[in-house]
């Protein structure tokens, strides 16, 4: 590493993929060219905001201190060029300031050439299920005698959180089985999620439920907490015990299910977008409302969340001439959600741990016989975020060694 290169206003490794070869520029613009050929344009006022100098961000955390607006002037460009350690430095008039630009980092950030920077670390696959199909599965069991942040950790981490993050889901095996070590595992990849069902809850079945996962019973393909304004994005369901006959889990991808509809019933799938649906969860100590669409859509059109759950929708309240054309929709979905070739199913062994993105996944379970044995399931939620923020943290660390 070439150690008289600037710092960069993150604490990220940025390699340097190709060498800045020609730069000119005019008084609001520099443009580049790199080794490879690529040419680079760069707006002055961008550089300014970007740079990584003590006047720009706080050396201590990296967080930009700079208001543009107290600039003397729309910072112009008077001068720049590439000096001998291969950065690049402006000088901004009025100003009157000299500042380096780390070329890794330019070129990373090249926002003139960039495809989609929005896209997600992992690129999404929907995933269809059918007979013999499961999910992705990793051996995890030395995970907790690792230390945090270690390759040894990362080594099992890193294709885990891909797999989250591509489809959705994966299970992880061989972890310890001892009651609220799911907690431990679960900071292995960031912050905890609490709710009205505590830190961590017990999924079995007990006297005076308050949820129908605390019985016997089936449970449809749903996600969990559709009742918030802001649903739980990801969750972990860690297996401790499982003797029970029947029992078995059902995972579907929401997001196939989803442009399956769009291709077969276009009406349908545009219903479902537009018509808020009321999620409640009237228990007896709590009483939680929302209303939301059942599947949303980003600004592109690209599904975003599915908001799936029969038996925690409370009564539509929807324009009267939405009302039949939103049940048709919602009994066309729920057809689909039966059809055999969406599903994965598969039997919790102890010490398996599974994570999905709850706000994908659809999960279901087939109903047991609570006297055949005992079913344990620990439950958790934390957000998309924190696997988003893991990810990149591992990325970091192999850019870093």
């Amino acid at each position: 590493m070439n150690v008289d290169l600037p710092l960069t206003p993150d604490y990220d490794a940025w390699p340097i993929e190709a060498d800045l070869e020609t730069v000119s520029f005019t008084p609001r613009l520099v443009t580049v060219r790199w080794s490879d050929g690529r040419e680079s344009r760069y707006h002055g006022i961008w550089l300014r905001e970007n740079a990584a100098d003590a006047t720009t961000v706080n050396p201590a955390t990296r967080e930009r201190i700079l208001d543009l607006s107290t600039l003397p002037g729309w910072p112009e460009i008077g001068d720049a060029e590439i000096d001998d350690s291969g950065a690049l430095c402006v000088d901004f008039v009025p100003e009157d300031r000299r500042l380096r630009f780390h070329p890794g980092w330019l070129r990373a950030h090249d926002y003139d050439n960039a495809e989609d920077p929005e896209a997600p670390p992992v690129p999404v696959a929907a995933w269809q299920g059918g007979s013999g199909q499961g999910p992705d599965s990793l051996d995890a069991s030395g995970l907790l005698d690792t230390e945090p942040a270690s390759e040894a950790e990362e080594a099992i981490l890193a294709p885990a959180l891909e797999s989250v993050l591509g489809k959705g889901l994966v299970r992880l095996r061989g972890l310890p089985t001892e009651p609220d070590s799911l907690e431990a595992i679960a900071r292995r990849i960031g912050p905890v999620r609490p709710t009205n069902f505590g830190q961590l809850f017990d999924v079995k079945a007990k006297p005076d439920p308050d949820s129908n996962a605390y019985t016997s019973i089936a449970l449809p393909p749903h996600v969990d907490l559709p009742t918030r304004e802001y649903q739980p994005g990801l969750q972990m369901l860690h297996c401790l015990e499982n003797s029970v006959e029947g029992g078995e889990a059902v995972m579907l991808d929401g997001f196939a299910v989803a442009e399956a509809l769009r291709t077969r019933n276009p009406e349908a799938f545009a219903t479902l977008p537009r018509v808020r649906w009321c999620y409640a969860n009237t228990a007896k100590a709590t009483d939680y409302v929302w209303y939301a669409p059942m599947i949303r859509l980003d600004e592109r059109g690209e599904l975003l969340e599915v908001r799936i759950a029969d038996f925690l929708r409370g009564p539509l309240q929807a324009d009267f001439e939405e009302v039949e054309p939103a049940f048709d929709a919602l009994m066309t979905l729920q057809r689909m959600l039966r059809e055999p070739e969406f599903a994965i199913r598969f039997t919790y062994r102890p010490g398996d741990l599974v994570i999905f993105d709850n706000r994908r996944l659809l999960h279901a379970r087939d109903a047991f016989e609570g006297s055949s044995g005992h079913r344990w399931l620990q439950g958790c939620y934390m957000e998309r975020d924190e696997i988003r923020s893991r990810y990149r943290m591992v990325q970091r660390a192999r850019r870093q060694r």
